[in-house]
């Protein structure tokens, strides 16, 4: 059906995203270990795989708010006034 294909579809952007911030994080790590020559190629190299890494959280945090508002998930846990 069209909403199992939208639903898929999300899921797979949501898994991208959250490899993709893993990946930022693992470059920031390179970045401040090895980095380069120079501490400014350090900084820089880190702050953009930083910044790479605040840029897919916030897609990430987007999409998943996206899919609450569009009723393709729905929040569970404990009900409220328990």
């Amino acid at each position: 059906t069209q909403a199992h294909a939208i639903i898929s579809r999300m899921s797979l952007l949501v898994a991208l995203a959250f490899l993709a911030i893993l990946a930022s994080l693992g470059a920031a790590l390179f970045f401040m270990l090895r980095g380069g020559q120079t501490q400014s190629n350090k900084s820089r190299g880190m702050a953009r795989a930083l910044a790479l890494r605040v840029g897919f959280s916030i897609l990430l945090f987007v999409c998943i708010l996206l899919a609450w508002k569009l009723g393709y998930i729905h929040p569970t846990g404990i009900p409220q006034g328990s």
